[in-house]
């Protein structure tokens, strides 16, 4: 007769587990406002470079850098806010978080400049990095483990309500209120996360954080800022090879790479170097930054395609982006049954196969192909997205141990940003390389001087092509078909970075496990002798 086994005592204190759920839902409203943003600024990046009193007269280059100073500040961000949660406390890091991001948009709303805006947007990014990390950091810490998959569902089909919720609360802001109230806007969903967050979330971090690796810190900052830098600048010139661009981007590299060996050796390092040799944390890390880099390069350039060559308003194109939000709410939650079956390698596979299929699909996309056909490819790209991003957040957050948890949340969202950036700045480029090329010949009977600015982008081209009147008229027609053809080779090299990581996930990440396939021979074997 064996004597039972104990149960392990739970790791989360009793009143911190029950209220699991409901700060679980202040940390989504946390995230909400963080993701808000950005797809409500796609939304307004027409309005924005419209002249003033109606937008900011933002020319492509700074609409590019209001993006991209959140993306570049975000980015380096990221690591260092991760390991300070983990050190000084990931509740105070959060509240942190989310008043700085609360400050910069209420600046932003006020901006009197294009470049005011990029700075504003930039310390947006700084309370953006310290929120992201902590978020799924804490997260970690109120969840036992078998409730964590669960929970990392839910908090990834968040991301999907506030894809759906940007564009078309930016809509309906833009129809009604100036171009400023798309930032003014999350100042009140901030007091509110802050209240809540002070009310509802246990403060948690690293029993034994050490001394802070000041060295390691500055390094990691330095090179990712350098690295994003250089990328975006290479996208913004449609050159990589440009010397400051070579330059940075090398010197970036070249930091990083002194990041690591530093790492290696200190005694007291920010993140053990050794957690990459585990090939699974690895290929989801992968996954992650490359499946960021095809959705990031390519959906950036479907606002233009639904603005400005299908003429829709930009409440429309936050209602015609529903689809790709609803499918992540509906499956990025239930994405752990498919792991559950099927093992982590196919539903994440399977995800980046059918995301590469999806963005393929652009290529049939027309200036009067019927829209209903865009609903549905963006459906399946949110359904693709749900069974990548689950998936490989709980490898990685799971690989680590729970008192590094901001470190491998910030690890996480660092290369999704970077691979983000490298997807708007790579892909950009060769959007914008394409569209100039198909767009050059039209372009003889402008003076010379209009010449380069209306070949930049379908913007500058339609922009120039009203201030002509009538003459204009064929132009706008020269612009909308090169536009298509640089969407269509655009969206080509998205598919074909998706399948590369598809390939990745299929090398090294882990098939179903073995107690899953024991339990369904059993239940084989049983249906057999019955």
């Amino acid at each position: 007769m064996t004597t039972p086994a104990v149960p392990a005592p739970p790791r989360i204190p009793e009143a911190v587990h029950r209220r699991r759920w409901a700060i679980l839902g202040v940390l989504m409203l946390s995230l909400l406002i963080v993701v808000l943003d950005n797809s409500i600024l796609n939304v307004a990046i027409k309005t924005i470079s419209t002249p003033a009193p109606a937008g900011l007269g933002a020319t492509q280059s700074e609409l590019e850098w209001a993006i991209n100073a959140y993306t570049l500040v975000f980015a380096g961000l990221l690591f260092t806010a991760g390991l300070l949660g983990d050190r000084l406390g990931r509740k105070k890091v959060l509240v942190f978080g989310l008043v700085v991001f609360g400050l910069g948009s209420a600046l932003a709303a006020e901006s009197g400049s294009p470049l005011q805006l990029i700075i504003f947007r930039a310390i947006m990014g700084i309370g953006a990095a310290f929120v992201m990390p902590a978020t799924l950091a804490v997260l970690m810490n109120v969840f036992e483990r078998d409730e964590q998959p669960k929970a990392i569902g839910i908090w990834a089909g968040g991301v999907g309500i506030a894809i759906a919720i940007g564009p078309i609360t930016g809509g309906l802001l833009l129809d009604h209120f100036w171009w400023g109230s798309v930032f003014l806007v999350n100042v009140p969903i901030v007091i509110i996360a802050v209240v809540l967050m002070l009310a509802l979330v246990p403060d948690s971090r690293d029993p034994n954080p050490g001394r802070i690796d000041l060295v390691g810190v500055a390094l990691s900052v330095v090179g990712l800022v350098l690295l994003v830098y250089g990328i975006i600048k290479g996208g913004q010139l449609a050159d990589f090879t440009d010397p400051a661009v070579l330059l940075t981007s090398v010197a970036g590299l070249v930091v990083l790479v002194g990041f690591v060996l530093y790492e290696k050796r200190s005694d007291h390092p920010s993140i053990d170097i050794t957690y990459f040799k585990n090939k699974v944390f690895s290929a989801a890390i992968a996954a992650i930054a490359l499946v960021f880099f095809a959705l990031m390069g390519v959906t950036f350039f479907s606002v233009f395609y639904t603005q400005s060559v299908r003429g829709y308003s930009p409440l429309q194109t936050g209602l015609l982006m529903l689809p790709l939000a609803a499918a992540q709410l509906i499956f990025a939650p239930r994405a752990r049954l498919v792991v559950d079956r099927f093992g982590v390698r196919a539903t994440t596979t399977g995800g980046l196969v059918i995301l590469a299929a999806m963005l393929a699909a652009f290529t049939i996309l027309d200036a009067d192909t019927p829209i209903w056909i865009l609903e549905v490819v963006f459906f399946f790209m949110g359904t693709g997205m749900a069974h990548v991003m689950t998936p490989t957040s709980v490898v990685i957050m799971q690989a680590l141990p729970r008192e590094k948890a901001g470190s491998a949340s910030a690890l996480s969202n660092t290369f999704r940003q970077v691979g983000g950036a490298l997807g708007i700045a790579v892909l950009g480029s060769v959007l914008s390389t394409a569209y100039r090329s198909g767009i050059e010949d039209k372009l003889g009977l402008l003076p010379a001087g209009l010449r380069h600015t209306a070949g930049e982008s379908i913007e500058a081209t339609l922009g120039i092509a009203a201030k002509l009147g009538p003459r204009g008229d064929a132009l706008v027609g020269a612009a909308n078909d090169s536009f298509l053809h640089a969407m269509h080779v655009t969206a080509l090299c998205g598919a074909g970075i998706a399948l590369v990581s598809a390939v990745v996930t299929v090398l090294f990440l882990p098939g179903r496990p073995p107690r899953a396939a024991a339990e369904e021979s059993t239940e084989e074997t049983v249906g057999v002798s019955r």
